[in-house]
């Protein structure tokens, strides 16, 4: 297990289109799994999503068992591994909350992501997941998943005078982001 450099915004490498998996449950991929979990971890992240490692695979990783501290008043996420993933809204209702990044460091902005969703996929042994979720949960991995078509939260940001510096924002939070 290796802690990975995570690409930053202007990195050309973020804005690719991933590439899905074709084998699962390789070494390979068990590694890589690997190194996004210690990553995710060492970063405080909520979740991770391979391209912002530099890997070209649609896979992300998201979830805790214990309190996010750049989360802190945040639902518990359940652990996951999503690979190949499919995101479908279930109504036209948006939330618009705050969102951070580990490829936007320092920054955060009040993001619009759909309230409800089903989302799709394979975990790391190719079995399918299947999950309905909403709040917390659902603008995770629609974050995360994003990144898995090139788009950064910024992109998606409405009103330029909702985004700003952590520091400047919640002080109490970029302590932890400064680890």
């Amino acid at each position: 297990m290796t802690i990975r450099e995570i690409l930053k915004m202007g990195d050309p490498r973020l804005l690719r289109q991933a590439e899905p998996v074709q084998v699962f449950d390789t070494p390979e991929l068990q590694a890589l799994l690997a190194d996004m979990r210690q990553t995710m971890a060492a970063a405080h992240g909520a979740g991770l999503a391979a391209p912002q490692i530099g890997v070209n695979l649609q896979v992300v990783i998201f979830g805790s068992t214990v309190v996010n501290p750049r989360y802190p008043d945040r639902e518990l996420v359940p652990p996951t591994v999503l690979i190949n993933p499919v995101i479908a809204p279930l109504g036209p209702q948006e939330d618009l909350d705050w969102e951070g990044c580990l490829s936007v460091p320092g920054l955060r902005a009040m993001v619009p992501r759909w309230s409800h969703i089903r989302y799709t996929g394979f975990d790391d042994k190719g079995q399918p997941i299947d999950r309905t979720v909403q709040g917390f949960h659902a603008r995770v991995v629609q974050h995360e998943c994003d990144h898995l078509i090139g788009m950064l939260y910024p992109m998606r940001v409405r009103d330029f005078s909702r985004f700003g510096f952590t520091e400047v924002l919640f002080p109490d939070i970029s302590a932890v982001e400064d680890d």
